[in-house]
């Protein structure tokens, strides 16, 4: 069985492995200003996350993680920190609002459809680090194919050493791209059929039309003349699909989901309380329900495969104002054993937010204006009002 750890935390950072608690919050405390309770409790669970892994399968297979419920007004943060966890440990996330989901069997979105867009996100960050893996090799056949197009192979009799010297040169010309508007032939795939359906339901049965329509999906070619820059840049693509295994690239992909994948389940007070008098609420009691078999740990049918979610880590958020977390039914309150009350951010958090953040909001906007020439500069005193007046709005 592969487990998958990411090697860097994140990018240039430290292992992540050997990351703390105290130090995965101050990677967060780079990006999220305050909610000092909420950070340390997603640390501990990627922590947790991290030591499980080094446990021996059999017994690594019985720790379950400690799902979090997050519970605080909008714009505190909530989201951000789930989103800044799963980037400093690599894994695939996804955030879904749960309001938008149905009890099965009426029209609308089944609870399954986060476990299978989350298998796509990974597939997608699987793909692009092999691409990434590939890409040198990739543009060296491509230069090769395009340089046969350009000159034609030594002919019988000829100087091979002649050859190759004339070859070296279309290639320095070629990188330095002094043949960029010169026109080549190049064989190129044509575009498979789109079909569009306007009903969730075809996705949810996870059909291949490539595997019940085959003849509508040829792998047909046709030549086409377009400029060297255009030529090279398909031909770089189509190598890199050659050299990518995308059935080694599914099942890596599947193991990271079932293994660090996390589901940030927003507005879950939406679907808090009970319908009183005519039966479960479709939006309500019905999708915690359903809801409830996925966060426990059950086995998700997606057309890559099948993903078990007893070791996906659920962060679910929701500002309860109307409703309150034992509005939830007692099952689904169980599997969120880890509770934190976000604060409202007051007018000093925003200012240190205008402030402090790796890519704070002032220095975004100084960025931006720098690129027409002009140079932007924040006083205290704006930098006060603007925060005085977004604590104002956020009191409305």
């Amino acid at each position: 069985m592969v487990i998958y750890l990411p090697t860097h935390a994140s990018g240039d950072g430290p292992l992540l492995d050997e990351l703390t608690p105290r130090e995965i919050v101050a990677e967060l405390d780079k990006y999220v200003i305050g909610q000092a309770d909420a950070k340390r409790a997603v640390a501990i669970a990627l922590r947790n996350r991290v030591r499980r892994q080094k446990l021996e399968p059999e017994l690594a297979d019985d720790v379950m993680p400690k799902n979090i419920l997050m519970i605080g007004p909008t714009g505190v943060g909530k989201t951000e920190i789930a989103r800044r966890l799963a980037k400093l440990a690599s894994s695939p996330f996804l955030k879904v609002e749960a309001s938008k989901f149905t009890e099965v069997g009426y029209v609308g979105r089944d609870v399954e459809a986060m476990i299978r867009d989350l298998v796509d996100i990974s597939i997608d960050m699987v793909r692009e680090e092999r691409l990434e893996e590939v890409a040198e090799r990739a543009e060296r056949a491509a230069e090769e194919r395009i340089l046969d197009l350009l000159i034609q192979g030594p002919a019988e009799g000829q100087d091979r050493e002649a050859y190759d010297k004339a070859r070296d040169k279309l290639r320095e010309k070629l990188r330095a791209g002094k043949l960029d508007e010169k026109m080549v032939e190049i064989e190129v795939r044509e575009r498979t059929p789109v079909f569009e359906f306007s009903s969730n339901s075809f996705e949810e049965m996870d059909i291949n039309l490539k595997d019940v329509l085959p003849g509508l999906f040829g792998s047909r070619t046709r030549k086409r003349s377009m400029r060297v820059a255009e030529g090279l840049d398909y031909l770089v693509q189509e190598e890199e699909q050659k050299l990518i295994d995308m059935e080694q690239v599914t099942r890596t992909a599947l193991e990271r989901v079932e293994r660090s994948g996390i589901i940030f389940l927003d507005e879950i007070d939406k679907i808090a309380g009970r319908e009183s008098g005519h039966g479960p609420d479709v939006s309500r009691e019905g999708v915690q329900r359903d809801i409830l078999p996925i966060v426990e740990g059950t086995t998700v049918n997606t057309r890559h495969g099948f993903v078990r979610t007893d070791h996906i880590l659920f962060i679910a958020a929701g500002a309860f104002h109307v409703s309150k977390p034992s509005d939830l039914i007692p099952e689904l309150q169980g599997r969120f054993p880890i509770r934190v009350e976000l604060k409202s951010l007051s007018t000093d958090d925003f200012i240190r937010i205008l402030r402090e953040p790796k890519n704070a909001l002032i220095r975004q906007y100084i960025a931006l204006l720098e690129t027409e020439g002009l140079k932007l500069t924040f006083t205290d005193d704006a930098i006060e009002e603007i925060a005085r007046l977004a604590a104002q709005v956020n009191e409305v």
